[in-house]
């Protein structure tokens, strides 16, 4: 029995240590039993249809464990010409892949960095999570396309501002180059003359027999839509084309009226009246020394169109030199006037500088020149007038036909034969009939003296409303003008102005003056009014610049 007890004694030893050694054993083991091995997907290089943009899902069905503990999961996404490819696999840290050093900032989701390598551009991310670099976030890295898109949305806001602070200098200035305008208009010193006259100012001339003022009334009817409350008064012309009355305007706020000319086309001169509206429609026409347009109408009730303009109750300029005898003065005034005004309609560019499309008139004449309160005159009725514009052909011009008042027209124009291929060949037709209006204003002014009675240029030897025929025999076979006696040279003024008439009446268009020059020769003799009173016109000093040259009629 004691052999029986010391052998259980000795086997209840064996087994408590035994459990202490395992114990211990498991101890021991434990801790490096808890380390868990990353899961990742791991494909070799293989073509995806993921595009570089969002998140996209690779397409590899091989889940591996990885060999070392601190290996984590990665996905490398290329794109070449043809394809894009995408590698996952399991990869330390601490070690490059591809020569390429992981991102330190490795997380939970596999977020694509951009690499630069020698092969090109490629992303790669690192990610802890199971399966992690199976879903691939692009965030941060845009393709080429979208990255400009990125740029231009993030330049916007300051292109805007720039734009703005542009368009606000350029409004500016404009505002001060119209206040200046306005200023000039109203200030009350000598009127200016010549190209400085900057008279584009929204002035509406009305009633001459008031001040030249405007209403609040009329500086809006360029916009209105409906028919003007008008009440035609009596009519005071009558043209080819259209007549001419004048009428009251009622104002919408009062039961007062405002003295206004409505020029009325029948329904079968449409064409003249959209061609009259449409040149006085451009804002850039207004001047003193052209007839202040208001607005047009169609009164289809009528089968009429209508332009109502400004009324200057003087009349025309012809009916004007029948009635009354002028002064030098007087002949200074209109002459200059008439010459800016055509020189404004010959201008590319406004008074205050802004660029404006130069019109012909293509039928100046006495009868479409109104006289102002101030004796000044304005040009009117352009029916018959032309815009310059850039986009005209030379077919568009030799469309546009021999128009004009054959007692008016220029040699070129009778003959037929203009320069289409010179835009400047129709202005000198326009400089040539000026020629025969200022002959007109000089021959009624009593510094020639004696003077006759009103004639029209040419006076009885052509009828009264010659022919191109009658006219050829006259400016072509004969090279005939009307007549500049001599004794209109005695005085050193008119011997200026009868030089300037000669050589705008010129028969080779290219000799003849422009009428930008006529103006500046009407400014130059008006300053030196009190010279050429005490002075013959031997001892007139001839400028260098659209030099006078007195000679004989041609």
């Amino acid at each position: 029995m004691e052999t029986s007890g010391c052998s259980v004694f000795w086997w209840l030893a064996i087994f408590v240590f035994s459990a202490m050694s395992d114990r211990n054993v498991v101890g021991m083991v434990a801790p490096s039993a808890l380390i868990i091995k990353a899961l990742c997907k791991f494909c070799d290089v293989e073509l995806s249809n993921c595009n570089g943009t969002g998140t996209c899902k690779v397409s590899c069905e091989i889940t591996s464990i990885c060999e070392e503990p601190d290996q984590v999961c990665v996905a490398i996404w290329r794109k070449n010409e043809h394809n894009n490819t995408i590698e996952t696999l399991c990869h330390s840290p601490s070690l490059p892949v591809h020569g390429i050093q992981l991102p330190t900032d490795t997380s939970s989701v596999c977020e694509m960095k951009q690499q630069k390598t020698e092969s090109g551009l490629l992303y790669i991310c690192s990610c802890t999570e199971e399966e992690c670099n199976q879903n691939l976030v692009f965030t941060h890295n845009l393709p080429d396309n979208e990255s400009l898109l990125v740029i231009l949305v993030s330049l916007l806001p300051l292109m805007v501002l720039a734009v703005l602070v542009v368009a606000s200098f350029y409004c500016y200035r404009i505002y001060k180059q119209r206040n200046l305008c306005e200023w000039e208009t109203k200030k009350p010193a000598k009127r200016p003359k010549g190209p400085l006259d900057c008279s584009d100012a929204r002035a509406i001339m009305l009633d001459d027999d008031r001040s030249d003022s405007s209403s609040t009334h009329a500086n809006n009817l360029n916009h209105n839509t409906e028919p003007l409350p008008i009440e035609l008064d009596v009519q005071v012309g009558k043209g080819r084309f259209a007549e001419v009355y004048r009428a009251k305007l009622r104002q919408s706020s009062s039961q007062q009226f405002e003295t206004v000319a409505v020029k009325i086309f029948p329904c079968e001169e449409y064409a003249s009246w959209k061609n009259e509206k449409d040149i006085f429609s451009d804002s850039d026409l207004k001047h003193e020394n052209v007839l202040h347009f208001l607005t047009a109408e169609e009164r289809k009730a009528e089968r009429q169109y209508w332009l109502i303009t400004a009324y200057h109750s003087r009349g025309n300029l012809q009916d004007y030199l029948t009635r009354h005898l002028i002064s030098w003065e007087d002949l200074l005034q209109l002459g200059s006037s008439l010459a800016r005004g055509v020189a404004h309609l010959h201008s590319e560019r406004t008074p205050c500088g802004r660029p404006k499309i130069p019109i012909v008139h293509r039928d100046i004449k006495s009868s479409n020149i109104l006289v102002k309160s101030d004796l000044t005159c304005c040009l009117c009725d352009f029916g018959l007038g032309l815009r310059l514009d850039n986009s005209l052909s030379v077919d568009d011009l030799a469309n546009s036909g021999q128009v004009g008042t054959a007692r008016y027209m220029a040699p070129e124009v009778l003959e037929s034969r203009i320069n289409l291929e010179n835009i400047e060949s129709f202005k000198q037709t326009d400089v040539y009939s000026m020629a025969l209006v200022l002959w007109e204003i000089t021959s009624r002014c009593n510094a020639i003296g004696e003077v006759k009675d009103y004639e029209p240029p040419f006076g009885s030897k052509v009828r009264e409303h010659p022919c191109v025929e009658s006219m050829k025999d006259n400016v072509l076979r004969d090279r005939g003008r009307p007549e500049i006696p001599s004794s209109w040279m005695k005085h050193p003024g008119v011997a200026l102005v009868c030089a300037t008439i000669n050589e705008c009446w010129d028969h080779d268009p290219e000799a003849r003056l422009t009428a930008q020059c006529v103006a500046e020769r009407f400014s130059e003799i008006d300053d030196d009014l009190d010279k050429l009173s005490t002075r013959s016109s031997s001892e007139e000093k001839i400028p260098e610049d659209c030099s006078v040259s007195v000679s004989d009629d041609k």
